[in-house]
């Protein structure tokens, strides 16, 4: 349907007035989605359940010939999320901007996040979209542990989740200003399309077999984790009930809750058939020398605080919005992710 607003003049009584405008804002099909960041892991996953509930999807990547042989079903546009221009072409005529991109391998990270979610922000309220934003708990201090809430004070003591909280709040605006917004935020991600995660980039070696467990927390603090098929499946189920969405809707998602920190480590070596295998401490050290020169060890660093308290979200919201939320059992969700890593034989 069409985003239709009128503004009437003269006589209060319709049949009366003397003259009224139609501003009519461009037409969107409630089934059609962009997804910015569809080669990524979180938007790959959304775009793909999209596709398989009948929706038209639409992406944005710099080499679109070439990335369309990986998936072929979704409509791939020539640009660059850095530029609104190229934002708002492949916006035109959707009801969805799915906003999961990010500069790659965190260079120049704090200089580019934030035009790029004005780039979607101009482009939604151009064409009546609602935008879809993976959160995360950055945006959170100590001040809100152990138990985060949708509404819980956002204090953060990282340049990230400054940025992040920055992101929201420009998100929030937007809402209020007659722009809809989804937020579903998550712990830790892991899945078998994620790569910049604790789980790819920590806790195993993409495409070696697992020889040993690089764990950054300790026995004893809890942790949370969300498996990407399931932070998109959330997504794309609250999508499919546009009308129980608040116009800043958001949701926190329980995902996988790890109590003591050790039911991750059990879970990767049952999957690899080894319960003896060995578990090392995070370098945190060696990485804190190595940070000048590695862009990812910085962001590391900076998360560091998020291992050594445990921090659980509550998800009673999302649960009352869905009934249940979408969950695959811990040893289905490592094994597929170790499989789709390249660290172990389907």
């Amino acid at each position: 349907m069409p985003h239709l607003f009128m503004q009437f003049r003269g006589s209060a009584e319709f049949s009366r007035m003397a003259s009224f405008e139609i501003m009519v804002f461009p037409m969107t099909n409630d089934q059609t989605a962009v997804v910015l960041g569809a080669s990524g892991g979180i938007g790959g996953e959304v775009a793909r359940r999209l596709v398989a509930r009948g929706w038209t999807v639409h992406a944005l990547h710099r080499d679109p010939r070439r990335i369309a042989q990986k998936d072929s079903r979704l409509i791939w546009h020539r640009g660059d999320a850095m530029k609104a221009a190229d934002v708002a072409a492949a916006a035109r005529g959707v009801s969805v901007i799915v906003h999961a991109v990010n500069p790659p391998g965190y260079r120049n990270w704090g200089k580019l996040v934030l035009p790029m979610i004005d780039n979607t922000i101009a482009a939604a309220r151009g064409h009546g979209a609602r935008i879809v934003l993976p959160g995360t708990v950055y945006n959170f201090g100590p001040d809100a542990f152990p138990s985060l809430r949708e509404d819980s004070p956002q204090n953060p003591v990282t340049r990230k989740g400054r940025i992040r909280v920055e992101m929201e709040r420009r998100l929030r605006a937007a809402a209020d200003a007659g722009t809809p917004v989804l937020i579903v935020r998550a712990g830790d991600f892991f899945g078998p399309n994620a790569a910049n995660n604790w789980f790819s980039q920590g806790l195993v070696t993409p495409k070696k077999t697992v020889a040993a467990i690089t764990y950054p927390g300790r026995r004893g603090i809890g942790h949370q984790w969300a498996y990407l098929p399931d932070v998109a499946e959330t997504m794309v189920q609250l999508l499919q009930k546009p009308a129980a969405l608040e116009s800043f809707a958001m949701f926190h998602m329980d995902g996988h809750w790890d109590a003591d920190g050790t039911e991750m480590i059990g879970a990767i070596r049952r999957a690899v058939a080894n319960p003896k295998l060995k578990v090392r401490k995070m370098p945190w050290m060696l990485m804190r020398m190595l940070s000048p020169f590695v862009p990812v060890f910085r962001e590391l660093l900076e998360m560091r605080y998020l291992w050594t308290l445990p921090i659980r979200m509550d998800n009673a919201r999302l649960k009352r919005a869905l009934g249940a939320e979408p969950h695959t059992p811990l040893d289905v969700a490592v094994h597929e992710t170790l499989v789709g890593l390249g660290c172990l034989a389907k």
